[in-house]
């Protein structure tokens, strides 16, 4: 991997929305700030009265030094247990990387009970609630990066994001401050601001592994690169 881009810029807080509680800045139940997540929500709820059916929040200590953003919650999957990829696809090729390079330790079993728990780790989506056809409209993005914004500013700690996809890794260069052109998405990539490396890797959906566009191997490599880094820092 390569460091491609450079600031001295440290992550920046931005204010809490409405809806947000103050100690978490994580969304309400209820958070009215995206009307069309709010009317899926509510037709999913109905839908399925057990399932978690709100704003996800992130999972780990806030005294991590790693973050995970992905896109948002899947429909059955975090949408459904209350958890970052937990009940999908793309939370058995995360989890397993992540208990692998030592981020995590138990056993992932696709629940928010299984026992499992992340190491130096925390896990967030760059939309919080789930998304019709798992698409985000733009300003939905862009409204619920103030979330985004105030869990990085949560983590003293923080040294290292690794961010799954395109929206995942703009959204989060927009919230680090960095400019768009100087830190292009791409998988395997390394950008830095202030005393955080950002890095980029597809993201671990189903499509992408069976399309091979991502495999375990580039997959794992990723985090392979990250745990040498923080080990050297």
């Amino acid at each position: 991997m390569t460091t491609i881009s450079t600031t001295d810029m440290q992550p920046r807080a931005e204010p809490a929305p409405p809806g947000a509680s103050n100690a978490s800045a994580e969304p309400g139940r209820n958070c009215p700030l995206c009307p069309r997540l709010v009317d899926y929500r509510l037709s999913v709820r109905a839908r399925e009265p057990g399932w978690f059916n709100a704003p996800v929040p992130s999972f780990g200590s806030s005294d991590a030094a790693l973050l995970i953003v992905g896109l948002a919650p899947g429909v059955q999957g975090a949408n459904r247990t209350g958890r970052p990829f937990t009940g999908d696809y793309a939370g058995d090729l995360l989890y397993a990387t992540l208990l692998k390079y030592g981020f995590a330790a138990g056993h992932y079993q696709a629940r928010p009970d299984d026992g499992l728990s992340l190491v130096d780790c925390r896990i967030s989506n760059a939309v919080r609630c789930v998304p019709p056809q798992n698409k985000p409209l733009p300003v939905e993005i862009n409204t619920c990066r103030a979330f985004l914004g105030a869990t990085l500013a949560a983590m003293p700690r923080l040294r290292a994001i690794v961010a799954l996809g395109r929206v995942a890794h703009e959204s989060t260069v927009k919230a680090l401050g960095l400019r768009a052109s100087a830190a292009p998405f791409a998988h395997g990539a390394v950008h830095q601001a202030g005393s955080v490396h950002l890095y980029d890797s597809y993201h671990c959906s189903r499509y992408n592994t069976n399309t091979r566009v991502l495999t375990p191997e580039m997959f794992e490599s990723v985090f392979a690169q990250v745990r040498e880094d923080l080990g050297r820092r």
